[in-house]
Parts: C-alpha cells; sequence; structure tokens
C-alpha cells in the first residue's frame, strides 16, 4: 500500500531535490563499505548498503545524506561505468548461474546468463569466464546482470595465471596464423656478402628468437670499428599486408614468466629470421666508428647484408670467461676470442663515456621462474646483469642511437623512443627536495637535457636510494613519438630502436625507413599519429599482465612461508597512507605492510607518501629504498597479493641505513 502511494513519493522527491550533490569516483574497499572521492579532494563514506549499487571505479552523483551526526554519500545517477567486460569465476547460488568478478574491489557474486553458443551445462562452480554488465543499478534496474561471453579454462586447470590474465587484458594467447610458403620480397636492395665475417651472438641459453649478431674491430689508433647486424623480418613482410596488420595490432611480443607469444609466427621470428649459429640470414646493418673515449662519430653508414652468426654465445659463459679468465663450460677459438675481447673494450669504453656524459641504468637483477611441466613453481632465480649483459646493451644502445641520428637527419621523422624528464608542474617540487639534500640545482637547469642528466649521474655517485625514489615521482612517463625528441631519462637527444624487430612493430616501420634510405630515396610515408599511442598502450598492458603472472606464481610460491615465519629481506619502494609496499630482494615478489602491522595504535603511526617516510610517534622509522627484515603475514589466493609484517629488529635495520645514507650525502 505505501509503496504505491503518490504523496509519500513526492515527499521523498523533494528530500531528494533538496539534499546536496557530489560527483565523484566510487573508491571501494574489501571490507564492503567504500568512499566517494570528490574532484576537489574530498572524501565521503559510503556504506556497504549503497556500494550495492556501484562499483569500484564508476563516476557518479551522489546525495551527501547526514545518518547518525556523520555526512554519507549515496549514489544516484551513474555518470560514467568503470567496468563494462570483466573477468569471473562461476559461482551457483540456488540453481542459478552467478560470476564472482576477479577483482579485489568486486566481492558480490553478479547473476549472470550465457551468450548464444555458450551452453550453462559446459560451466561448473569456479571456472574461469569472460562477461559483459548489462544491468547497473543506477541504469533503473534492482540489481547488477552479466552475459557470460567465453569460458577461459577450468577451474583447477594449472595453465590458468597465463590463459586467465590474457583474456584479462584482452591479450592474444597464440602466435599469428603461419603461412604455408616464406618468400624474399623484391625490395630493390643490394645485399652486401658478409658471411665471412666473425659475427657472434650473445643471448640467453634458452633464446630462440636472436635478432642481435655483432663484430668488432680495435683499430691501430685505439678506435672501434662496430658493425651491428640485425634480423630482418620486414624482408619476408610487406608492408599493409594481413600479417603486418597483425603485427601493428599485437604490438610486441608477449614475454611472461614461463612463456612468450610472439609478434611473428614462430617460423620466422624462431627461424628464418633468427640469427642462428651458422645460417645465412637477411639482416639490416649499421657500421659506426666509435673514438677511444667511447664517443661514437656522425659517420654511421646503414646497408643491408646477407650474415652468418659464427657462434651463438650465452650471457654467463662469455661473463665467466671475462670476469675469471676461463669458462668451465666453453673455449673460444682465437677468432671468437678477439670478437669477444674487442666487444668488451669498446663496452667498457661506452660506460664510462655515459656514465661522465649521459646517463647510465641501474644494474638491477632479473628474477627468472623455474617451472615444472604441471606449471608448478620449483623456484625463482635472481640473474644478475652481468658484464657480456652490458656488452649487448652498449652496442644496442649505440645502434638505436645511430639510427635516431639518421632519421632525423635524413627524413625528420620516424619511431622515437621520448622522455621529458620533470614534469613541469613538479619540477620546482623536485628543485626544493635536491636542495635540501644538497643537490644545488634550479628549474632552469632541470629542464634542460644537460642539467637532467648530471643530476642523475650525481645521485648516482651518492647512491641515495632514498632520494632517487622520490625523484622518480616528479618525472614525466617515457612516450613513443613520430618526431625526434630528446629521452632525457636515457641523457640522449634522440633515441630511435631498431634492434629487436622480430619483437617490436616500432622497430619495424624504422626498418622500413632506414632501408627507404639505403635505397637512396629523400622521401617516405610518415608513420601515422596513432602509432605512438597504440605502442604505448600496448607497452602497458604487457607490462601489466607480465606483473599479473608473476604474482600469481608469486603466491603459489610462497604460500607455505607464513606458517614457517620465513624471513625476508625487503625493500620499500613505495609509501602511501595505508601503508607500504616492498619488494622482497631474494625473489622479486612485492609484499604490502599495512600501517596496522607495523603498530596495532594507527594514533602513532603516519604515513607520508608526500616525502616518502612512515613514523611512529613521531620519529621516522622508515623511509624509501630502506632495506629492512619482515615475515609473511599471509598470502591471499584470491587477490594474489602478498602481506607483509616489519620482525621487531625493523627500527634498528632502519635507523641503520638512514644513518648510512646520511653519511654517504655528507661525504
Amino acid at each position: 500500500m505505501f509503496q504505491n502511494n503518490p504523496l509519500l513519493a513526492q515527499l521523498k522527491q523533494r528530500i531528494k531535490e533538496s539534499l546536496p550533490k557530489k560527483e565523484g569516483v566510487i573508491k571501494a574497499t574489501q571490507k564492503g563499505f567504500g568512499f566517494l572521492e570528490t574532484n576537489d579532494k574530498n572524501s565521503y563514506f559510503i556504506p556497504s548498503l549503497y556500494m550495492k549499487k556501484v562499483m569500484h571505479g564508476d563516476k557518479v552523483v551522489a546525495l551527501i545524506r547526514t545518518e547518525k551526526d556523520k555526512e554519507v554519500a549515496e549514489p544516484d545517477e551513474l555518470l560514467e561505468q568503470s567496468v563494462s567486460r570483466f573477468i569471473g569465476r562461476v559461482k551457483i547460488i540456488r540453481d542459478k548461474l552467478n560470476v564472482v568478478p576477479d577483482h579485489p574491489q568486486f566481492k558480490e557474486a553478479i547473476r549472470a546468463k550465457t551468450q548464444r553458443g555458450l551452453s550453462h551445462a559446459t560451466l561448473a562452480e569456479g571456472d574461469w569466464v569472460v562477461a559483459y554488465i548489462t544491468q547497473h543499478p543506477l541504469k533503473g534496474m534492482n540489481n547488477f546482470f552479466c552475459e557470460i561471453s567465453e569460458k577461459i579454462i577450468d577451474a583447477n586447470d594449472k595453465n590458468a595465471p597465463w590463459w586467465v590474465t590474457l583474456a584479462k587484458h584482452n591479450l592474444p594467447n597464440q602466435e599469428p596464423m603461419i603461412q604455408s610458403c616464406w618468400k624474399i620480397l623484391d625490395e630493390s636492395l643490394i645485399r652486401k656478402d658478409l658471411t665471412d665475417s666473425p659475427f657472434i651472438t650473445i643471448d640467453n641459453e634458452s633464446t630462440k628468437d636472436i635478432d642481435d649478431a655483432l663484430y668488432a674491430v680495435i683499430n691501430e689508433n685505439g678506435t672501434f670499428t662496430l658493425i651491428i647486424a640485425i634480423a630482418d623480418p620486414t624482408a619476408y613482410i610487406a608492408k599493409n599486408t594481413e600479417l603486418d596488420r597483425q603485427a601493428r595490432e599485437r604490438g610486441f611480443t608477449i614475454y611472461l614468466p614461463g612463456r612468450n607469444i610472439p609478434m611473428l609466427p614462430r617460423e620466422l621470428s624462431d627461424d628464418l629470421c633468427s640469427l642462428c649459429e651458422h645460417e645465412k640470414r637477411p639482416s639490416l646493418c649499421c657500421q659506426v666508428n666509435i673514438a677511444a673515449d667511447g664517443t661514437i662519430t656522425d659517420n654511421a653508414q646503414f646497408f643491408s647484408a646477407w650474415i652468418k652468426s659464427q657462434c651463438r654465445l650465452s650471457y654467463d659463459n662469455v661473463s665467466d670467461l671475462i670476469e675469471n679468465g676461463s669458462s668451465d663450460k666453453w673455449q673460444p677459438s682465437a677468432v671468437i676470442a678477439e670478437q669477444v675481447s674487442a666487444l668488451h673494450l669498446l663496452a667498457k669504453a661506452r660506460i664510462n663515456y655515459r656514465k661522465n656524459s649521459a646517463v647510465l641504468f641501474p644494474n638491477r637483477p632479473d628474477y627468472r621462474f623455474e617451472l615444472t611441466e604441471d606449471n608448478d613453481v620449483v623456484a625463482i632465480h635472481v640473474d644478475a646483469r652481468r658484464i657480456a649483459n652490458r656488452m649487448v646493451e652498449e652496442a644496442m644502445i649505440i645502434a638505436n642511437i645511430c639510427a635516431g641520428r639518421t632519421l632525423r637527419e635524413h627524413f625528420g621523422f620516424g619511431i622515437f623512443n621520448t622522455h621529458a624528464g620533470f614534469n613541469p608542474d613538479k619540477i620546482s617540487d623536485a628543485v626544493e627536495l635536491l636542495n635540501e639534500y644538497g643537490g644545488e640545482t634550479n628549474a632552469a637547469s632541470l629542464a634542460t637535457l644537460e642539467g637532467f642528466s648530471a643530476l642523475h649521474r650525481w645521485l648516482n655517485e651518492k647512491d641515495i636510494s632514498f632520494l632517487d625514489n622520490r625523484i622518480r615521482k616528479f618525472q614525466s612517463y617515457s612516450e613513443v613519438s613520430n618526431t625526434p625528441a630528446a629521452n632525457f631519462a636515457m641523457g640522449l637527444d634522440v633515441y630511435a630502436t631498431w634492434t629487436s624487430p622480430i619483437r617490436k612493430y616500432g622497430d619495424m616501420l624504422n626498418h622500413r625507413l632506414l632501408k627507404a634510405m639505403v635505397r637512396g630515396e629523400i622521401s617516405a610515408q610518415t608513420p601515422d599519429a596513432l602509432i605512438g599511442e597504440e605502442l604505448s598502450l600496448h607497452r602497458k598492458h604487457h607490462r601489466m599482465a607480465e606483473r599479473d603472472v608473476a604474482d600469481w606464481l608469486y603466491v603459489r610460491l610462497l604460500k607455505g612461508c607464513v606458517a614457517a615465519k620465513t624471513t625476508f629481506i625487503a625493500e620499500i619502494f613505495d609509501i602511501n597512507r595505508a601503508g607500504m609496499r616492498t619488494r622482497l630482494l631474494e625473489n622479486g615478489a612485492m609484499a604490502f605492510i599495512p600501517g596496522a602491522l607495523i603498530v596495532e595504535n594507527r594514533k602513532r603511526i603516519k604515513c607520508n607518501n608526500k616525502e616518502g617516510f612512515i613514523s611512529v610517534d613521531g620519529n621516522k622509522e622508515f623511509q624509501l629504498g630502506d632495506h629492512i627484515e619482515i615475515v609473511l603475514a599471509d598470502v591471499k589466493e584470491f587477490t594474489r597479493s602478498i602481506v607483509g609484517k616489519p620482525t621487531r629488529e625493523f627500527a634498528i635495520t632502519a635507523e641503520k641505513l638512514k644513518r648510512n645514507n646520511i653519511a654517504k650525502m655528507t661525504n
């Protein structure tokens, strides 16, 4: 009777219209309640009852009510729906089909039906599926409702980390369709015959898509001549063909722990184009001279060639030879030993040059998962970046500098990797921070390539991890651009990659431009305006997918460490208002440490995100870059997350490291 009372409805409407409204974004919590985060940076509490109307990330207009002397937000109008497509697990409730979204902030099961062609009978409890939201409570519906479009994998299949992650990011799970035959294209190119030159390749032992080979000569005057030969998939793939279109849609080869999904058919990437030992292969080459002090001359020459790798070497074997004078697994011939020595001396010259005139990369280790045939995690190996890795890295940087210069001067366009340095809106904050720690700089200096590079050389000398972590938050993101621009992160005025065309579509495009130049063409088609944005988006999704699979595998490996109370040394790399994020140095896993596990009484603790430290009772106990000892408090399989807790010695460990950092700065 009361539901149909028009007077009551009018009264409710008048009350509703009298209430203040706020526009904002929904932030859900794992406890069921949420918050409305408004544009003016205010936050309004949303009770769990009202949260049933919305999803995390929805943009809404909310009514601001007063309940029990406290302002709360009631979502009233949907402005922008955060989720349409999602990944979830099947849940059968009273014989009805439901899907539980695979998201830490989405806990409620959503009623579901299947799309045509997918039977309810083929789905079982826990199966992984792709679904789409078809009903939203703020669009006049009583509840959420979804439609299942695809089954991904069975509930208990051990391949779930890879298949679910690829589906989540809408990435392909297999290589492109292969062709019946492959023929070298007629590109009107004259290929030099360099098959007798002693090119060598240095890679991981498991690598199949080998895309670079090197040949170096030490000249009598102490200078170096280097030829970088790069695999040439554009010798087989014409532009605007179906395979070219697929390569663009993929953007990159997808590298995940334990497997990869190639950008090109494996017949090309792992065989016909791969620079395999003793196999004649088409390549695009760059010959460049480097001074004894590591300076690159401006006379780089690009040309097409046939090459034949004389020896396939591994990073570890070459590093053992250089670092120890010998390798238990391998002894080179005189010719190959000469090549290794020449590349080593060249790399040393370039490293020294970049250390003094550009920016060196942090020498961080790689973490590699060892899996069984059934995809169980056996171990995680720490692969240090040794001298052989640096030798190849320096050769590739040389090649990409030369390509950037050449494309800039010949065409004025290409695919360039750029980085603008500091975000203009944050540069004044960076100056204030740096000067506080003795940086003696100003905004005008930091806005230049020279000033930015000098700053990072200063940071490398001081080895202040706290300051380095803080500074990153003021920097802009790397971009892919059609027009040449500086790459501040590398300390270079121009940089264009072409050394991984098997794995990167942007490198394939630069190959075509460089070949046009080799043919003597003075004009070429400018890459379209969308390509840079597409490649950046591909790269972002690939990195997220790699992280998601790794998180899943870390949970599988570390779930037994909670009961065992295993201790780990962790580095603090982020601090937010809820606690701190750390990385376990032993295996690379990320563990979040909430403030409540640092001290029980939250009034004693302050998490200062802006300044990068956590204080307890007014004393700084943790800061960015500190190494602390922790134990794992919880490993959550549903959210694939790890929760850590400092050991009782945390304050001593952190304080020691802070004193060490201060000592380094004052010295």
